[in-house]
């Protein structure tokens, strides 16, 4: 199968967890990515355990940087800077995310790269932003981000989401950004694009701020503070946890057909029948009301007799997985991790400190050809 971005060369000089991804998802559709890693440690992430695999991996590793070669460079090392600086040349797309001043201080200069290779589209993922200089860290970013502020119970403490999920999202989004500079310049064939234009970046703290969607939007509307719903929802009932008689589950009504459907299928007449309760505005100002009937009902059976039942009657419901649980009907490895996310493929596992470093430096990107 040919893959959507095979013949893309993608030069990786980050690392922990936000580039790695990005360069990762790129990988899985197919496009030769090279990771430039430090001597001795290489990237943070292989330290990053327990656990550990049996050659020595840390898992958190492993789950980011499959479909790569691995290639360790001294920044401070002539030579090494020089194969950087030829290893971009000829890229495609190259992603970091050092400090500022990092590179440019080591004769490593994106801006310079990009006038002089017309096709190299450069992304840098920082903390905060291009012109700051403070360190990108997941939780740090949860925090000022506004994420802690709505996450937890009401009454307890602001709480993280349970995954690095600012870094994630900053992955992604600059994933997304290389996407669409690639397209244009394919749809803009013979006619370059503007230096600004190839030069990408990308900040956790702004990915986490913009993912506060209709969170945001909602207090921009209001002028009032967001607040913490713990399992519920500020803009619909019932959109929550509730507890069957032997685990927990949820019931996460989201149009007025769907809460007919759910009234009726738990035998809540009083509520089905309540004209007042037939629009979602209406089922907000009733939210104790609603919550308290569902949860007594719920108590009198297990969750798998209530999920047939549910679902039966279209009304979207889950019970609540453990990771293996949630785990156990995807295709996973390991190695490799889960597979795929978008239309692509594992074709390399991720590969050990300087696995390939004697082929890239010898071949550069003709390394990929055999």
């Amino acid at each position: 199968m040919t893959e959507l971005l095979e013949t893309v060369k993608v030069l990786d000089l980050s690392r922990v967890l936000a580039g790695p991804l990005c360069t990762m998802m790129l990988g899985d559709l197919g496009a030769q990515v090279i990771k430039v890693e430090k001597p001795d440690t290489g990237d943070e992430t292989r330290g990053w355990g327990p656990p550990f695999d049996q050659r020595g991996e840390s898992a958190y590793y492993l789950s980011v940087n499959r479909n790569k070669k691995s290639v360790v460079a001294d920044l401070n090392l002539k030579a090494d800077r020089a194969m950087i600086l030829a290893l971009a040349g000829e890229a495609d797309v190259v992603v970091d995310n050092f400090r500022r001043g990092t590179l440019e201080r080591r004769g490593i200069n994106p801006e310079t790269l990009l006038r002089e290779h017309e096709r190299l589209i450069w992304c840098t993922i920082t903390g905060f932003g291009a012109e700051s200089d403070r360190a990108g860290y997941d939780l740090v970013v949860q925090a000022e981000s506004g994420w802690m502020s709505i996450t937890g119970e009401p009454e307890g403490d602001p709480m993280r989401v349970g995954v690095a999920l600012a870094d994630i999202i900053a992955g992604k989004d600059a994933a997304i950004a290389i996407l669409g500079t690639l397209a244009a310049r394919g749809i803009r064939a013979g006619v370059p694009l503007e230096l600004d234009q190839r030069r990408i970046h990308i900040s956790l703290i702004h990915s986490a701020t913009a993912a506060l969607i209709n969170v945001a939007q909602n207090s921009l509307v209001t002028g009032q503070d967001a607040a913490r719903w713990g399992n519920q929802h500020p803009n619909l009932v019932p959109y929550q946890l509730f507890r069957a008689a032997d685990r927990p589950m949820i019931v996460a009504v989201g149009t007025d057909a769907q809460w007919i459907a759910c009234a009726a299928a738990l035998r809540l007449d009083d509520l089905a029948s309540d004209a007042a309760l037939a629009t979602n505005a209406g089922r907000l100002a009733a939210r104790n009301r609603i919550v308290d009937a569902i949860s007594m009902r719920l108590a009198e059976d297990d969750a798998h007799e209530w999920i047939a039942l549910l679902g039966s009657k279209g009304v979207p419901c889950g019970v609540v997985n453990s990771v293996l649980d949630a785990l156990s009907g995807v295709d996973t490895s390991p190695i490799t991790g889960i597979a795929p996310s978008v239309p692509g493929s594992v074709r390399l596992p991720p590969p050990r400190l300087d696995e390939h470093g004697d082929e890239l430096r010898r071949d550069g990107w003709r390394a990929f050809d055999s």
